[in-house]
């Protein structure tokens, strides 16, 4: 992902989310790139197959992060 893209997305998760602590950093893979939450890792975002500008976000909940059921 370009640089532009990485500050659009990581502005887009900041205000959806109302966290100032999200980051989304680039990664080797140049069609995606990693979501973290202050220091802790949350997800990828990878660039739409359509190629007309939209990113696809992708997180994992484990179990042990789940409360209790």
């Amino acid at each position: 992902m370009k640089d532009t893209d990485l500050k659009r997305v990581e502005t887009h998760l900041k205000r959806t989310f109302n966290h100032g602590g999200i980051q989304v950093k680039a990664r080797k893979q140049a069609d995606s790139a990693e979501v973290y939450v202050d220091d802790e890792f949350i997800g990828v975002v990878f660039e739409d197959e359509d190629g007309d500008g939209s990113f696809m976000f992708e997180m994992a909940i484990l179990a042990e992060d789940l409360p209790a059921a």
